[in-house]
């Protein structure tokens, strides 16, 4: 089974609908030795051919609209935080002390962007934040075991990962859990009625989402991508945000495009949310699995109080294993499942071209939001959707069927067609420049990364850019 068929089963989707997708492969894009490319384009292209999917029920056409996926722009979406300008300043994509650090016996990958994870860092090593400098940090480290700075680090509340070979994370039995469980899972709540959608009425855009409400409680970077995508495709995205755990400006920049952002404490805000829930017809969750809990927040709960609801939940580590209440991120997640050792050298670990775990998870989940509104239309109930990063990891890592950075050596106008997907060969992928695009906003003038979710009628560009964090009020247009 090919990446995208994989992808697609994942969702539900129908495989007699595989034949509308077209990839246009372009040799030297996100070049590894495991196949990212090939995940890349089947998550886009999943996701796509969702959104293609629900559009064409929605808007009564007789057939499902032509999909697009080339490599190119999912190289260059792919890397959207590296490529984004504001007023022509490049952001920074990591903090000093978020990077690999050699230990006694190995290596251990820590995560320090957010000044609250930073001080729980420094506070587990022993380190006083006043004296904080790498040098510091790198000495206290070489004299640790990648492990037990891991346990320490995590038992603080902190994120740090020792790095494990392939064979290493599936012994692990976090990595056993990851590996056991569906890439997307999906379920049935209740017995809601079959949701009715109204038709689409726009005839210059097909866009599938136009007219849902989606409220957005997730945080970097695979959630963000996710309901970013579901507002090019039309849903109108509220970002909510506690006011406590401001985002960082840049990565709200990358991510906001097409919402909008607003502060509320569900501590002391309950009857502001309750209010946006009853008239939400998704809600998308980043945080760690059963966190939200305590607020009323499990998807149970929500779709008692709000029936036909789609939750959306998305995680670092998946929610079975010993692992499953540890907070992450992709390059903890690459460090741990063994992407880095087999990206890296003997000398030293490597990473993928791109956060790919995070953009791939999150266009699967907006795919799983679309094929889940779809499958309601005819089924009814309320659904949940799960994806976890470490379980993206191991379709990449073990199962994928595909050697690792093959791209195909067919030339011509159609090189392949494998699971109905065409497949044609383009010119090689010679930077991101044909794929971005430059708007003004209330944070400034931005060059930025356009949507690699394309298909035939649909959107070409965000209806809005993102404006500054926390802006906006807490209630629907």
């Amino acid at each position: 089974m090919t990446h995208l068929a994989s992808a697609w089963s994942a969702l539900g989707g129908d495989p007699a609908l595989l034949p509308h997708v077209t990839v246009v492969e372009r040799e030297g894009a996100l070049r590894a030795r495991l196949p990212v490319r090939q995940l890349a384009r089947a998550c886009v292209g999943a996701c796509a051919l969702a959104a293609a999917e629900l559009g064409a029920r929605r808007a009564g056409l007789g057939a499902v609209p032509a999909v697009r996926v080339d490599d190119g722009a999912v190289a260059t979406a792919f890397a959207s935080e590296r490529h984004l300008l504001i007023d022509g300043r490049a952001p920074v994509s990591f903090a000093p002390l978020s990077r690999v650090w050699p230990t006694a016996d190995g290596w251990v990958r820590t995560h320090a962007n957010y000044p609250h994870h930073r001080e729980r860092l420094l506070r587990a090593l022993g380190v006083p934040a006043d004296g904080a400098s790498a040098d510091r940090v790198a000495s206290v480290l070489a004299e640790r075991s990648a492990h037990e700075v891991e346990e320490t680090v995590c038992a603080a509340g902190g994120l740090a990962v020792a790095l494990r070979t392939p064979g290493q994370w599936a012994a692990h039995p976090q990595g056993a859990a990851a590996a056991a469980g569906a890439m997307v899972e999906r379920e049935r709540l209740d017995e809601t009625p079959a949701r009715v959608l109204p038709p689409l009425t726009d005839p210059a855009v097909l866009r599938p989402a136009a007219g849902l409400r989606v409220l957005d409680l997730t945080r970097v970077l695979a959630g963000p991508v996710a309901t970013r995508t579901l507002a090019l495709l039309g849903a109108d995205v509220l970002r909510l945000d506690a006011p406590h755990l401001p985002e960082l400006a840049d990565q709200h920049a990358d991510t906001g495009f097409g919402k909008r952002s607003a502060v509320l404490d569900l501590a002391t805000g309950r009857a502001g949310f309750e209010e946006l829930l009853a008239g939400a017809d998704v809600v998308v969750t980043a945080y760690r699995p059963g966190a939200l809990d305590r607020y009323g927040l499990s998807p149970e709960a929500l779709a008692e109080r709000r029936p036909g609801l789609v939750v959306a939940q998305l995680s670092a580590w998946g929610r079975r294993g010993p692992w499953g209440g540890r907070r992450g991120f992709d390059s903890l997640v690459q460090v741990a499942t063994g992407v880095a050792a087999t990206e890296g050298t003997r000398e030293r670990p490597g990473a993928l071209p791109a956060q790919a775990l995070d953009h791939g998870t999150g266009y699967l989940l907006a795919g799983a939001v679309l094929r889940a509104l779809t499958e309601q239309a005819h089924e009814g109930g309320s659904r949940v959707v799960r994806l976890a990063l470490a379980r993206t990891a191991a379709w990449l890592t073990r199962e994928s069927g595909c050697a690792a950075g093959a791209a195909g050596a067919a030339t011509g106008a159609v090189a392949a067609v494998a699971e109905g997907v065409v497949t044609t060969q383009g010119a090689p992928y010679g930077g991101p420049g044909p794929w971005l695009a430059e708007a003004d906003s209330r944070i400034g003038r931005l060059r930025y990364a356009r949507s690699p979710v394309a298909f035939a009628g649909g959107p070409a560009d965000w209806a809005r850019p993102p404006g500054p964090w926390g802006a906006d009020p807490a209630r629907w247009l």
